[in-house]
């Protein structure tokens, strides 16, 4: 079954969740355009995604996405801390960093009920889930009001676990993609697999729609995965320069300036492995460090030393989200994009 007749949109193509680059204005674009928009909400605090979803409704009529992140919060560790202070510790003094101003926490939380009461006064369509799926009671709230539910699953275990816990599509996330990895039964990047592997394993081992995200940036992608028995494709990467995108301007200029597969995996960011442009930090203390503190308390640490460099033009303390394939990133509107994935002609815009 096609991805069109499980949400209700005209184009097979979702637009992948990006926090930290995009608000409601990309997602109601790629909405409007046919296709099926989404908002990243693991940062949002109940009262910022309630303003997000007044301007969702109020500029679109079309199915949308509503993505949530579902990791145990780790309890803090200030030993941990102190590890990954100290690693950094060369650069605070680079840059005139007092240790004593840095909080600590993360501002990524997990789907909880305040976020659901929220939910519940919008009764969004379709609602995605990283890292696993909330309390079944949880899921329940969100079927009352009859809203699709979708997650990642990065290996067939995962795929299968989510099919016996009632979604009604799985999204196959090859090692391509961008941004963090999605997994949640195993954290071993062994188990991890590119997109094309990964969407025949899971498509032969559940009976729900599959839809294939990683490394996909253009019509051909789209076409390729289609063929290969995808249900729909879900795209981040490529829209990461379009106007309604609220990408910074030094992830803008890795973007553009970066060569087609120079992206590695790391957890230096946020503490979760996750795939973006390497940079300084990335190549100074290496791309996985045993001394970041779990996911996702190591952003804390950095965000002095991003705030400074950013404003600077440089973007060596940033987490520059990509995955494998940018070839596809292009500076227009989110709504031609989105037609061009689908392979439609400028003319049918």
């Amino acid at each position: 079954m096609s991805i069109c007749e499980v949400l209700g949109v005209e184009l097979p193509i979702i637009q992948a969740p990006m926090a930290g680059v995009q608000g409601h204005a990309l997602a109601v674009a790629v909405s409007n355009a046919g296709g099926l928009g989404s908002l990243p909400c693991a940062m949002l605090s109940p009262e910022s995604l309630r303003g997000e979803l007044r301007a969702i409704q109020s500029r679109t009529t079309k199915p949308y996405n509503l993505n949530f992140f579902c990791h145990k919060q780790p309890e803090y560790d200030a030993d941990a801390e102190k590890r990954w202070r100290k690693t950094l510790s060369p650069y605070y003094r680079e840059y005139d960093v007092d240790e004593g101003d840095i909080p600590t926490g993360s501002a990524r939380l997990p789907f909880s009920a305040a976020l659901a009461d929220v939910l519940a006064e919008f009764q969004p369509p379709v609602v995605s889930f990283h890292f696993g799926l909330p309390s079944p009671e949880l899921l329940e709230r969100l079927r009352g009001w009859g809203a699709k539910i979708l997650s990642t699953a990065t290996t067939v275990d995962e795929a299968i676990y989510l099919e016996a816990h009632g979604v009604d599509a799985i999204i196959a996330q090859g090692l391509e993609a961008g941004g963090h990895r999605g997994f949640f039964l195993s954290t071993e990047l062994t188990t991890q697999a590119s997109t094309e592997v990964v969407l025949r394993q899971i498509l032969s081992a559940v009976n729900l729609p599959v839809i294939a995200a990683g490394g996909i940036a253009d019509a051909a992608g789209v076409k390729a995965a289609l063929s290969q028995g995808a249900a729909g494709v879900q795209i981040g990467t490529a829209y990461l320069l379009c106007d309604e995108a609220t990408t910074t301007p030094v992830h803008r200029a890795a973007l553009t300036q970066a060569r087609p597969h120079r992206t590695e995996l790391t957890n230096l960011f946020s503490g979760g492995v996750a795939r973006g442009i390497p940079n300084r930090l990335i190549s100074e203390v290496g791309p996985l460090s045993d001394a970041a503190p779990s996911f996702p308390l190591a952003s804390a640490a950095l965000a002095p030393l991003r705030a400074k460099t950013e404003a600077a033009g440089s973007g060596d303390f940033s987490p520059l989200w990509a995955g494998q394939n940018i070839s596809g990133c292009k500076a227009v509107s989110a709504e031609r994009l989105t037609r061009s994935l689908a392979g439609l002609s400028s003319d049918a815009l």
